[in-house]
């Protein structure tokens, strides 16, 4: 399996690492670190150090709570940091976004996926911009509108709830003119989903990847809401050791991409269990 992004082709050999950039003043986790440029080059070249993959950029908080922001203010936030980025690390740069125009200038600016966290609900553009410019595209599971997404009653059957959603969002991009070989898939961890949900669909992730073989799948845990109700209420920063385990897992059961925070803790985890790995016998 490989994932064709606008100016390269990824191989899936094994599980990569997906480092998260918020260039936003109120991420949950780490908003208002890399709001300054210099900041945010710094932490990138640190997070290609460390063994990233693909390095995903954000200029507009996605977290339970967050308002939208402005056209002008998220192109702002992004196009300067992934310009600057692009020309000082050689791996994939993502722009994770719901515009349109965010994400057509952004790949101008040298990104080279599109990470939609709304499958293309809140701007079907997104997709013809993926399909003139051939970038990776990203599809999301989620539920309601941007201000609703995580209010949003959840699904009575989350796992066949995610396998319908993808099915209509990957019929969407085809139909717009995605290749199937830039298209992958995201669960939408903590979008409109309770604890157990949360869990199941981790548990029961092989479920959806027998639905969708030919798509790389991803999966984002890192210092969720929901780790923190496992962990006694731990605050997202402490709450790296449940990070590190559901990554694990979720690479375990199926994931070819994990979406992180911590990317030096995520790749030697991931390196120490797939040298396990291959010693199993068959």
């Amino acid at each position: 399996m490989y994932w064709q992004t606008s100016r390269r082709r990824l191989a899936l050999h094994h599980t990569l690492v997906m480092a998260i950039l918020n260039v936003t003043p109120d991420s949950f986790s780490d908003g208002g670190k890399f709001v300054e440029l210099d900041a945010a080059i710094r932490q990138a070249e640190k997070l290609a150090a460390e063994g990233a993959d693909i390095i995903d950029v954000g200029g507009e908080s996605t977290r339970p709570g967050g308002l939208p922001v402005s056209l002008d203010d998220e192109l702002a936030r992004v196009t300067p940091v992934i310009e600057a980025i692009a020309k000082r690390v050689d791996i994939p740069i993502s722009i994770d976004t719901t515009k349109s125009v965010v994400a057509r200038e952004a790949i101008h600016a040298g990104a080279e996926v599109v990470n939609d966290i709304s499958g293309l609900r809140f701007d079907p553009d997104i997709a013809r911009v993926a399909a003139e410019t051939g970038a990776g595209l990203v599809l999301m599971h989620s539920r309601g509108t941007f201000e609703t997404m995580h209010s949003e009653p959840p699904a009575h059957d989350a796992i066949n709830d995610v396998i319908e959603v993808f099915a209509s969002s990957i019929q969407q991009a085809t139909g717009a003119g995605v290749s199937e070989p830039q298209i992958a898939v995201d669960i939408g961890i903590g979008f409109s989903k309770t604890l157990d949900q949360n869990l199941e669909l981790l548990a029961n992730l092989d479920k959806i990847r027998n639905a969708f073989p030919q798509f790389p799948m991803i999966v984002g845990t890192s210092r969720k809401s929901f780790l923190g109700k496992i962990l006694g209420g731990a605050q997202p920063t402490d709450r790296l050791s449940g990070s590190i385990a559901t990554a694990i897992i979720a690479a375990a059961n199926g994931a070819n991409i994990v979406r992180v925070h911590d990317v030096k803790e995520a790749v030697e985890a991931l390196k120490t269990a797939e040298a396990v790995n291959r010693r199993r016998i068959q």
